[in-house]
């Protein structure tokens, strides 16, 4: 059974950071597209960043460009969210997936939430101004 647990969420002032983890039980992270979504309240759940596990490519909204970083690590089943210089609209529950297929995230595919098989509980972030 597979299991994406996050953990990192919290409170933060603006201009703070965060560290959010991804950790996959029963999925192998190697050779696949993992991703970061959010979703604020009275909004669509939207996509932040996706990580093409065994090319290491990496994706990103434009509205975190630069501040925020995907990572990974492999022996840990791990993936990671950097938040650096956060902003009060980056105020959501972010939530890890994966997708069930190998192969890359490709820059057209990577926002499409049905593409993602594997979903975590979400963890909130809350940024104040």
């Amino acid at each position: 059974q597979v299991q994406l647990v996050e953990f990192g969420g919290g409170s933060v002032q603006a201009g703070g950071s965060l560290k959010l983890s991804c950790a996959a039980s029963g999925y192998t992270t190697s050779s696949t597209c993992m991703a970061w979504f959010r979703q604020a309240p009275g909004k669509e759940r939207e996509g932040v960043a996706a990580l093409s596990t065994g090319a290491l490519r990496t994706y990103y909204a434009d509205s975190v460009k630069g501040r925020f970083t995907i990572s990974q690590d492999n022996a840990k089943n791990t993936v990671y969210l950097q938040m650096n210089s956060l902003k009060p609209e980056d105020t959501a529950v972010y939530y890890c997936a994966a997708r069930a297929a190998a192969g890359d995230c490709y820059s057209w595919l990577w926002l499409r939430r049905q593409d993602y098989k594997y979903w975590g509980q979400g963890t909130q972030v809350t940024v104040s101004s």
